[in-house]
């Protein structure tokens, strides 16, 4: 099963989705489109590799939250300045849902 899923809006933007287990939700990028920013995509969902890294910060019940990975054949590097349980730790992306 797949570990990307793809979006593609009415724009003609498209974007694909993974199931971040740091997270534990879904995190979004876009791999094509006019808009930034962009992620280069090597096409497979099954063994995806997305370059550059991938930064998602946020605020969750008044605290600021950062997510920062790179996805590479499929697995997933969360890297030390993540604020979630799973900083420092590589495994490999959960399937989702096409």
């Amino acid at each position: 099963m797949a570990r990307f899923a793809e979006q593609t809006h009415h724009t003609g933007e498209r974007a694909m989705l993974f199931e971040c287990p740091g997270c534990e939700c879904l995190h979004v990028i876009r791999v094509s489109g006019g808009g930034h920013p962009c992620w280069s995509f090597n096409g497979d969902i099954d063994k995806p590799t997305v370059s550059p890294s991938i930064l998602v910060t946020s605020t969750w019940k008044g605290i600021p939250t950062v997510c920062h990975s790179f996805v590479t054949d499929g697995r997933i590097q969360f890297l030390g300045d993540c604020t979630h349980k799973l900083a420092g730790q590589t495994l490999d992306l959960p399937e989702v849902e096409p």
